[in-house]
């Protein structure tokens, strides 16, 4: 061997993380909670749902198909859904009819 080169063994443990691995969903206590807020965001407010208990491709699913009934943009922020708007009574009923239980939460 030269002094210039090393040798390395890999035994794949280690701090090394196995990427397509997904974050575990959060438990949810049964209730789906929609939040109106308006902080951070030049006074102009977006509906936050919180606590759906779905993995991250259902959620993804289920925001679009809330975008669509706003008629609205919106976004996915790890496990919660925020549109843009004050849609919380559309956003309510909706939900209802898929088989979740939903509480208006927040100002």
């Amino acid at each position: 061997m030269t002094s210039n080169s090393r040798l390395v063994y890999s035994t794949e443990q280690g701090r090394i993380k196995n990427q397509s691995q997904e974050p575990p969903v959060p438990v949810s206590d049964g209730n789906v909670r929609i939040f109106r807020e308006t902080k951070g965001r030049g006074g102009k407010s977006v509906s936050v749902i919180k606590g759906l208990g779905l993995s991250l491709p259902e959620t993804t699913q289920m925001a679009k198909e809330l975008k669509q009934l706003c008629g609205t943009g919106g976004t996915q922020k790890d496990f919660d859904i925020e549109i843009q708007g004050d849609h919380r009574e559309k956003i309510k009923i909706f939900l209802e009819k898929k088989g979740f239980k939903v509480k208006l939460a927040g100002g």
